[in-house]
C-alpha cells in the first residue's frame, strides 16, 4: 500500500520543498486561480506550492542550464504539487467528455500528486511567456509534441513556436524530465511506475 499524508501535512515532512525556496523561477499555480480548464480555483484554501525534494533538485538543474545557455528566459511553473483531492476533482469535471485522456484516472494516480510533475513555459527577459502555440491547459490536438511537424504541415503552428516548445524539452529533459506526448507544459521527474510504487502521495 503507498504511503500517503494529506496536503495540510506537507509543510511539517522532510521529503518536500516549497517552490518559493527555489532561485530563479516565476510561479503562478493556474488551479489556484479560475485561469485553468474548469474555469475556477480548485486549490484555496490548500497550499500546493511544493515539489518533492527529488523534483525540486530537478529543477534546480534546469534553472542552472538556462542560465548558462539561455539567460534571456526564465521558467514559469504552472502547476507543481496537485493534491489527489484536486485530481478528483478534474476527473469529475471532465466525465461526459472526450478530453478524460488528459487527466489521470485517479485511481492510478497523477504524478502532480507526489509533488514530482510539473507543468511549466519559459519567460522572455521582459517577464513574457514565449509563444508555444497554445495557451496552458489549452485541450486540443494543437498542444500535442506529438504532432508538432504535422501541424507545422498544416500551418497549425510555427517553426517559432516549435523551437520555443524545442527550447523548454531541452531544458527539461537534460536535467531528467519526461514529456508526454499529448501537452507540450507537461514533465514528470524520472518514471511514471517508480514514483507511484516509491514515493508519497499527497491527498
Amino acid at each position: 500500500m503507498a504511503v500517503t499524508i494529506t496536503c495540510e501535512e506537507i509543510a511539517g515532512h522532510g521529503d518536500f520543498r516549497r517552490l518559493d525556496s527555489i532561485d530563479g523561477i516565476a510561479v503562478d499555480l493556474r488551479y489556484a486561480t479560475p485561469d485553468n480548464f474548469v474555469g475556477r480555483d480548485l486549490y484555496s484554501p490548500l497550499d500546493c506550492g511544493w515539489l518533492h525534494n527529488n523534483a525540486a533538485a530537478a529543477l534546480e538543474r534546469v534553472v542552472a542550464w538556462l542560465a548558462e545557455r539561455r539567460p534571456d528566459c526564465k521558467v514559469l511553473v504552472l502547476d507543481a504539487l496537485r493534491p489527489q483531492r484536486v485530481q478528483e476533482q478534474l476527473w469529475l469535471a471532465l466525465q461526459g467528455t472526450d478530453l478524460l485522456g488528459y487527466i489521470a484516472e485517479p485511481a492510478r494516480g497523477s504524478i502532480h500528486s507526489f509533488g514530482m510533475a510539473l507543468d511549466l513555459t519559459l519567460l522572455d527577459a521582459q517577464g513574457r511567456e514565449l509563444d508555444m502555440g497554445t495557451g496552458f491547459d489549452d485541450l486540443s490536438e494543437r498542444s500535442h509534441p506529438a504532432l508538432e511537424a504535422e501541424l507545422l504541415a498544416r500551418g497549425e503552428l510555427s517553426t517559432q513556436q516549435i523551437a520555443n516548445r524545442q527550447l523548454l524539452r531541452d531544458a527539461m529533459f537534460q536535467a531528467g524530465w519526461v514529456g508526454i506526448n499529448s501537452e507540450w507544459w507537461h514533465f514528470d521527474c524520472g518514471d511514471r511506475l517508480l514514483v507511484r510504487r516509491d514515493y508519497i502521495r499527497v491527498l
